[in-house]
């Protein structure tokens, strides 16, 4: 249900008459109860006599807010109610923290539910995650002997636990984290936590409750047992009966009293009510709405009579309204909820609207507490923050359609006054469109929404708005402002002409005006030359920061650089190119800077990358991305054209490749379907991404580790040739070293495990992550993936996994099945193989793989051999070709082993 509908379902709550059952004693109209900013909506309550038995709240004050927040009964279980009324879930806190005393093996905790209504649902998703070193977890049901499952945690020592990355915790054994699923409905839990020998411990073990599928959390902090705090899903239910049919047959306790209300068996037992139209509340008297009964009160096309036009002191001018048939659509309705002292206007149940400006479609909102994510999500309303820099304002629009749109669906377009027009609004952060507005032309003032709600303006009686320096005339639309007549002056005082004596004036004014002008002249030539010199300055400064004299140093010692046309560009240069840095101009996005399209004088097309930060560490990356680019020469790595080091974060530039990256043309779907990819062009990809890491590793003047391949970082041309990119996080290795040992770095599901755990990198931790790059070319699926257990899986290990288990027709993507030989498939998928092997020495070398997939092109592309024809065996002759080829020997471990001959044979029949 989309979130545009949650004040109306607060409405039905609101406004709607008394309901009474067996149960409770009254529910009046606006029968709700407060908690400092919450909303309780029924069957809650603030006291037995409001609420159902077992959903009394408890509404505790904050000394130090001095704020009122819901808890469940006399538990001290604190919950939040989700922003839609209709879920049937609290949002808590079921965490723990043990500290593990020493000579103490075992833990204990035991949980209930606060009352009978609730349980942790085994249908929601929900897993118990613990985080520490040298445990194990068990969770059983109740204070009995069945066990839900268990997990267990070990560590590495600390100094290897503070090199590896933040990661993802899942999984009944992980490094420092793991995790138990909850399939059950739990009313009660306990939970035993055990020392093992076999890991280092650590002095607590932190053990919470979540609906997240998986947790990212820094593998030192596991010997502190910390994990930030997350929220819990809570089920309720009616409980007083097992199913929706004994509770119907118990009249005097059923709890679905409204019209138009029906009955749901909830899966932790019990029933839950609902209404049909989703509007309402069931649970009280005529609390559901008909929606299609009483279609104007929720998109009104003129307010009715007496609707409320203010909350408190604050405005509520229609489009919108806090009454039904007051608003013109449901996102535009606001909640005037009285309080101790003065009525407060709701946006959400966190956010209030303290201002509402027609004329410049925004809104001042302030939130209490957390915020309630209203203007997140696919179903979102067209509401948007405000780039204005004021805080707290908001956009909003009538609707999401476009003018051009919404001109043409004359039934539904809201501009109803004559002398009105409209306005698209956009969202100042991201320049999406969210919808449209009206305002009233120029000349007029008033409500455009109102059928003549625009009048004249008359521009005479706002002069502080309305300059005129003399006779002011009013005229429909617009207005006149006529000079004094001679012999008279204008007084802005009064604002009238008014007669005057020109007897000294002129004389002074002539003589001390050629004076003055002359003085201004000085002072603006002296003011432009200043500025200049400051930004020159500033440049220089910025350019030694940048460590500008060490590049021009690399850039004019490195031949292979010069002739490459590497150059510095002037930050001028940059600024015309991109027509000062434009948000047109914007073609890409990441978390270390933005991307401009950009044209130089010589008319050439490039892509200027601008850091976001400028720290250190982004300059170290950016100078070692510069020395290593102005080092390479290859068709298929991205061009460096030069850089910019007058800004105050350095710039790149690059050539401007036009198609998007491969991971766009392999998951990205193009009108809800992906973009077809034959086989000759997959197989032609993988051969370019190859030859371009193979000239990296072994014919650059000195050897490049790019140290984040992946399918992000292969930029595709407008004829699909795929050019390597991004090498900000690469290494230079000496000739004389086979390996560095780094900081680990790269990205989660293609990094090399060898390489996580040791921090030794070399050239075939490349290779693995081309590896995953050859996997995603075959299945067509995305890094990470979901396996049938609903768990996160690398696709990596999937793969693996597969190609043991299941034939090739369920692995790889049935398009290239249809246009490949199987057997041809099947040489790339035990390619992809031996590039995953776990251990360095069992992988074999990018030169390796680019011969390899160049032996795969060089064979002709036709359709499945069928059950008659003979089958060919991986790089074997190409036939009738004319270009037969040696066939590899395979060696234990999967690298192919040739002697010197065979490999120069081999490497003549190549197509090149």
């Amino acid at each position: 249900m989309s979130r545009a509908m949650v004040p109306l379902l607060m409405l039905g709550m609101l406004v709607l008459p008394p309901a009474t059952t067996a149960m409770v004693t009254t529910a009046t109209k606006n029968s709700y109860d407060l908690c400092g900013n919450y909303v309780i909506p029924f069957p809650f309550g603030v006291s037995p006599s409001r609420s159902l038995p077992g959903f009394n709240i408890t509404c505790a004050v904050d000394k130090r807010t001095n704020k009122g927040h819901p808890i469940l009964g006399n538990s001290m279980l604190e919950v939040n109610f989700p922003p839609n009324s209709s879920d049937t879930y609290l949002f808590t806190n079921i965490s723990y923290s043990v500290k593990m005393i020493p000579g103490v093996r075992d833990h204990s905790i035991h949980w209930e539910a606060p009352a009978r209504p609730f349980a942790i649902s085994g249908s929601s998703y929900m897993s118990l995650f613990v985080v520490g070193c040298g445990v194990r977890a068990s969770l059983y049901i109740g204070n009995s002997d069945v066990e839900v499952g268990n997990c267990t945690v070990v560590c590495a020592e600390a100094q290897i636990m503070e090199k590896l990355p933040e990661s993802l915790c899942w999984g009944m054994v992980g490094i420092g984290c793991c995790s138990i699923g909850i399939q059950v409905n739990l009313r009660a839990f306990t939970l035993n936590i055990s020392r093992i020998s076999e890991s280092p411990g650590s002095k607590q073990v932190q053990a919470i409750i979540t609906d997240e599928l998986y947790l990212s959390f820094r593998p030192i902090d596991a010997y502190s047992g910390s994990l930030q705090q997350y929220y819990a899903l809570l089920d309720w239910s009616i409980p007083y009966q097992p199913n929706c049919k004994h509770a119907m047959e118990d009249k005097d306790s059923y709890a679905c009293v409204s019209n138009h209300s029906k009955c749901q068996d909830s899966p932790i037992g019990g029933y839950l009510c609902y209404c049909q139209s989703g509007v309402g509340n069931a649970y009280m008297n005529d609390g559901c709405i008909e929606v299609k009964d009483n279609p104007p009160a929720y998109d009104s096309i003129q307010p009715r009579t007496n609707c409320p036009t203010s909350c408190n002191n604050v405005s509520t001018p229609f489009p919108f309204g806090t009454e039904l048939g007051c608003f013109a659509k449901p996102h535009l309705y606001l909640k005037c909820i009285p309080t101790d002292t003065l009525p407060v206007l709701h946006l959400t149940n966190r956010t209030l609207v303290t201002y509402i400006s027609i004329d410049d479609g925004v809104l001042q909102v302030h939130e209490t507490s957390e915020p309630d994510d209203f203007m997140s999500g696919s179903d979102r309303p067209p509401y948007a923050l405000s780039g204005e820099g004021e805080r707290g304002m908001v956009k909003w629009a009538i609707n999401s359609m476009t003018c051009e749109h919404a001109k043409l669906n004359k039934s539904d377009y809201r501009c109803f006054s004559i002398h009105s027009e409209c306005v698209d609004v956009t969202d100042d952060r991201t320049l999406k469109h969210i919808g449209y507005r009206c305002k009233c032309s120029s000349g007029f003032e008033g409500n455009p929404y109102f059928k003549d709600g625009c009048t004249d303006t008359n521009e005479c009686h706002q002069p502080d708005k309305y300059i005129c320096k003399g006779i002011c005339q009013n005229s429909f639309g617009s207005y006149t402002c006529t000079s004094c007549p001679r012999g008279t002056d204008f007084h802005s005082f009064t604002g009238k002409c008014k007669p005057t004596t020109i007897i000294l004036g002129v004389t002074i004014g002539v003589s001390s005006g050629g004076g003055i002008l002359f003085l201004a002249a000085i002072v603006v030539i002296l003011n432009r030359r200043w500025k200049r010199s400051v930004q020159k300055s500033l440049r220089k400064r910025h350019f030694r920061k940048n460590r500008g004299i060490l590049l021009e140093q690399l850039i004019s010692s490195d031949q292979n650089a010069s002739d490459g046309g590497t150059k510095i560009f002037s930050l001028e240069e940059l600024q015309k190119a991109t027509n000062n840095f434009d948000h047109t101009r914007v073609v890409g996005r990441g978390g270390h800077g933005t991307v401009y399209k950009g044209i130089l004088t010589d008319q050439r097309v490039v892509a200027i990358k601008k850091s976001t930060l400028a720290v250190i560490s982004e300059i170290d990356e950016f100078i070692n991305e510069v020395s290593i680019l102005s080092q390479i020469n290859h068709r298929n790595v991205v061009k460096l054209h030069g850089c910019c080091l007058e800004s105050e974060v350095p710039l790149l530039v690059y050539e401007f490749v036009s198609n998007g990256t491969l991971y766009d043309l392999l998951h990205r779907e193009q009108n809800s379907s992906l973009s077809p990819l034959s086989w000759e062009e997959r197989l032609r990809i993988a051969t370019e991404i190859a030859g371009a890491l193979r000239y990296l590793h072994s014919a650059a003047s000195v050897s490049i580790l790019h140290r984040d391949v992946k399918c992000m970082n292969v930029l595709l041309t407008d004829s699909y040739t795929a050019k390597v990119s991004d090498f900000g996080a690469s290494r230079l290795i000496p000739i004389d070293q086979t390996h560095l040992i780094t900081a680990v770095q790269g990205t989660f599901g293609y990094l090399d495990p060898e390489y996580y755990h040791t921090g030794q990198l070399n050239e075939k931790s490349d290779v693995y992550s081309f590896g995953v790059i050859l996997v995603e070319l075959l299945t067509r699926r995305k890094p990470i993936i979901q396996n049938e257990h609903g768990e996160k899986q690398n696709l990596s290990n999937y793969f693996l996994w597969a190609m043991r288990e299941r034939p090739l027709e369920e692995i790889v993507d049935a398009q290239i099945l249809e246009e490949a030989r199987e057997e041809g498939v099947l040489c790339m998928a035990r390619l992809a193989e031996e590039c995953l092997c776990l251990t360095r020495v069992q992988r074999p070398t990018m030169k390796d793989v680019e011969m390899r997939l160049q032996i795969l092109t060089g064979r002709r592309v036709a359709p499945r051999a069928g059950r008659d024809e003979a089958a060919w065996p991986c790089y074997e002759a190409a036939g009738d070709d004319s270009r037969g080829g040696v066939a590899p020997v395979i060696g234990q471990h999967g690298s192919r082993q040739f002697s010197q001959e065979q490999e120069f044979l081999s490497s003549l029949r190549v197509p090149r």
